[in-house]
């Protein structure tokens, strides 16, 4: 083979070589394959709804979601235009509070209760109905101070079947280190309303203490709970919540040096968070941004966080909840008509996104 030739082809598989090298190394596009799921291929499963606020599954896989500002709750389904199944009577809609919070009976299919945290008139308070006559409430727990803003509203039932409560401090960060206000904390309750024996604080729903305003709650597999909470204008903050401790607020925010309170798991200013709603899912909490207007995606294990990344950042506006569905689905809530988005022409919308194929 002459020698021009030879140096022809050993140039140009150098070339290919090279190229085959670079395609090996180039890193996934943003959104391919976060968290185990597949965020570049959303779908919108709902549109028009107003200031969704919270999130929950029925049996049937259909779920209910509360509006904040209308006190309706509206039922969807994948393919079906949103359905009002019932409007709960006594909410004073103004600020941040409304309908917000709502959860399902863990044993739903035999005792039909449906829970939701509402500011009323006087207080923020949880009760219990069921959708044919949401006007006949069971008060759960009353007295939660309201106030424009700083209302929490985010209700969970966690593993041990006890139904947990975050609050805010209403505006007066005093409530949050006073263990005889229910402002600031996250409570934790019987589904009856009734105080668990085991507690932290003999006879108290308090759970943990000092903060500032808490909309998110989550367990991972192993029943670990996190919390996302609103700080005032340095650090939003991701807990890891444990019995009886106190997070510091309103004289820590933060991470500090004071061992009387628990540091965050994750901070983030809030121009890039303002976190309310909190999900987990394959090893990762996935936390719901408004004025951040993206979901942040946070890596667990055992306990610890990994280094957070942001999805759909800029891409439907502010997120106000996040949830998990019977099918691992992620079902994400805008809040764009909350009076302070400026909302698209389908908005508020429910965006979900499947798990990534493997």
């Amino acid at each position: 083979m002459p020698k021009r030739l030879v140096v022809a082809l050993s140039a140009a598989l150098s070339a290919v070589t090279a190229s085959a090298a670079l395609v090996a190394i180039r890193p996934a596009p943003a959104g391919a394959d976060t968290g185990g799921y597949d965020f570049a291929h959303p779908q919108v499963v709902a549109t028009g709804l107003r200031a969704p606020w919270g999130i929950a599954f029925l049996p049937d896989g259909s779920a209910l979601v509360s509006q904040r500002d209308t006190a309706d709750i509206m039922r969807v389904r994948r393919g079906s235009a949103p359905v009002k199944v019932a409007t709960v009577p006594n909410v004073s809609p103004g600020g941040e509070g409304g309908l917000l919070g709502i959860a399902v009976s863990p044993v739903y299919a035999l005792d039909q209760w449906v829970y939701a945290y509402y500011t009323s008139a006087s207080d923020n308070r949880v009760v219990r109905f069921r959708l044919s006559s949401p006007q006949t409430q069971q008060p759960i727990l009353t007295g939660i101070p309201r106030a424009q803003t700083h209302n929490g509203g985010r209700i969970a039932f966690g593993p041990d079947g006890r139904l947990y409560v975050g609050t805010g401090d209403a505006g007066n960060s005093a409530n949050a280190q006073n263990l005889n206000s229910l402002g600031g904390k996250i409570l934790r309750l019987r589904p009856d309303g009734t105080v668990p024996v085991d507690n932290p604080f003999a006879g108290s729903p308090v759970y943990s203490y000092g903060h500032r305003n808490v909309q998110g709650l989550a367990w991972d597999d192993s029943g670990r709970l996190y919390a996302t909470e609103f700080g005032q204008n340095t650090f939003d903050e991701l807990n890891r919540i444990l019995p009886g401790r106190d997070y510091g607020w309103p004289i820590c925010e933060g991470v500090c040096s004071d061992p009387r309170f628990t540091n965050p798991l994750v901070t983030w200013s809030p121009a890039e968070a303002s976190p309310s709603g909190l999900a987990y899912a394959k090893g990762t909490l996935f936390a719901a941004a408004l004025r951040g207007t993206r979901l942040w995606t946070v890596p667990i294990s055992d306990g610890a966080a990994g280094t957070p990344a942001a999805e759909f950042q800029g891409t439907y506006g502010r997120l106000r909840t996040v949830a998990v569905g019977p099918d691992c689905s992620l079902w994400v809530a805008t809040s764009n008509r909350d009076g302070r988005g400026s909302p698209a022409a389908d908005d508020d919308r429910i965006i979900r996104v499947r798990p990534a194929a493997r």
